[in-house]
């Protein structure tokens, strides 16, 4: 496993970082439960990915309304020692009813980011992410508060989710200005069928030194056999509302279709040939990859030996259609 440093900062991670929305059930209040796993199901993945050399490890106070943290925090707990790994949560969400429940107010974060520390059951997260940008509070509110949780040491670095680029060069410039603590990261939706990052994000990640971590890179499961072929048989396929929405235009089946014949001349798996292509950006610093079956993590490992030509990328790359903005909501 390759370690690189997460933008210009010193923090180092993995070459890729364990996605635990799929860990961790609700109680059957969250929709992700119809094909998320339990945690008894769950910890067998976060201790192969720790064997795998994977060190980094993405989670948010949202997914399964905070079992996700819980689950990972034990597993954590049990098969690693806390300064060899990297956690990384995120706050926005609402993950109680209430006109606070949610959002980046001072108030919430505050709230938030304890709230994850127990169930986490760490004294610092490592990375802590804005999970959506909130057009109703200052964003000055926002990054002075965030700021204040790394002076206190809960938390080590800061980083962001999806949002238009002017939001993330906004949030950066006021902590700039201020004097506040800057992100080091973004995590942004990035895969073969939606594309539209390059226009914006990825080049202003690259011009201030940011690292990327995109999230959804197999479009989640859509490139990984979960309705590529227009087969919605898997339990995420049929559940996942949100990746019907997101993905499953023609255009997205076109992509799709040229992965698997690339991935056929190659005599390689297209989910190993889908996060291969995305690892190929050189912006790109960490994709997270979600698992609910050891193959698929044991996939996304082997990705990392797979060098694409020049032929390769622009065979995948020809028949993307540009998509209007998803995600950042």
């Amino acid at each position: 496993m390759e370690y690189v440093n997460v933008g210009k900062s010193g923090l180092k991670v993995s070459r890729l970082t364990l996605g635990c929305m799929t860990y961790g059930k609700s109680g059957g209040e969250h929709t992700h439960d119809a094909w998320t796993l339990d945690e008894a199901q769950s910890r067998p993945f976060i201790q192969r990915a720790l064997d795998l050399g994977i060190n980094c490890f993405d989670t948010a106070d949202y997914y399964a309304h905070g079992k996700s943290e819980e689950v990972l925090g034990r597993a954590l707990k049990d098969f690693a020692r806390r300064e060899e790994v990297v956690i990384a949560t995120k706050v926005y969400f609402p993950i109680f009813k209430g006109p606070n429940g949610g959002g980046l107010s001072r108030k919430h974060i505050f709230e938030a980011v304890d709230a994850s520390l127990r169930r986490l059951g760490t004294d610092y997260i490592d990375l802590y992410q804005i999970h959506r940008w909130d057009y109703q509070t200052p964003i000055a509110e926002t990054m002075e508060a965030l700021h204040d949780l790394v002076k206190a040491g809960k938390v080590l670095y800061l980083g962001a989710s999806s949002m238009h680029a002017w939001q993330f060069s906004k949030a950066q410039y006021t902590a700039q200005l201020n004097g506040w603590t800057r992100l080091v990261s973004m995590q942004p939706q990035y895969n073969l069928v939606y594309r539209e990052e390059e226009r914006e994000m990825l080049p202003l990640c690259n011009d201030m030194g940011v690292g990327v971590l995109p999230w959804s890179p197999l479009a989640r499961g859509f490139l990984a056999g979960n309705g590529g072929d227009r087969a919605r048989n898997t339990a995420r396929a049929d559940g996942d509302k949100v990746a019907q929405r997101f993905y499953y235009q023609d255009a997205d089946f076109a992509v799709a279709e040229r992965l698997r014949e690339v991935a056929s001349d190659r005599g390689l798996p297209s989910m190993q040939l889908a996060l291969a292509w995305v690892l190929a950006r050189p912006e790109i610093t960490s994709p997270i990859v979600g698992a609910s079956k050891m193959q698929h993590l044991e996939d996304a490992v082997a990705a990392l030996e797979i060098e694409l030509s020049t032929e390769d990328l622009a065979r995948l790359e020809e028949v993307y259609q540009p998509h209007r903005v998803l995600g950042h909501q």
